[in-house]
């Protein structure tokens, strides 16, 4: 009988920890998501650390996150910042890719589909993308 694993069993921390890692990688280099890469520092490497610790916690690993940061409430840490379903999609297409990065099997991939999604629409705090409402033509605004 086949039982069910977790995603961290079928990672292993060191997968989760590429997974951050290609996440912030793909997001530092892909045009489609320069409005989420804009809402971080130049050094991404602190954010590898925070995803993959509360990626390993959350997968069903150790609670990391949770031990070094005392919660794993991802709305806390959001809240200064405009995300609106422009930038929940751009948060979404990075994961995407940083699991056909890491060849990820399809399995895993579908386990993850709407549990990633369910978060990254969590932390979205507004409903309309902030860059949804400006004109095309203004290149600054005072």
């Amino acid at each position: 009988m086949n039982q069910a694993k977790t995603p961290y069993q079928i990672l292993g921390e060191e997968g989760i920890r590429q997974l951050a890692g290609a996440f912030y990688d793909i997001m530092d280099s892909l045009p489609e998501a320069a409005s989420i890469r804009a809402m971080h520092a130049r050094d991404l490497s602190p954010m590898k650390e925070k995803l993959a610790e509360y990626l390993i916690g959350w997968m069903g690993g150790p609670p990391l996150y949770a031990e070094k940061y005392g919660s794993v409430c991802m709305t806390t840490p959001h809240e200064h910042y405009p995300i609106g379903p422009e930038e929940r999609d751009q948060w979404l297409l990075c994961m995407d890719r940083a699991l056909e990065q890491i060849d990820a099997d399809e399995e895993l991939v579908a386990m993850l589909k709407i549990p990633f999604y369910r978060i990254a629409d969590a932390v979205r705090n507004r409903d309309e993308s902030p860059m949804s409402k400006q004109d095309p033509n203004i290149i600054a605004s005072f």
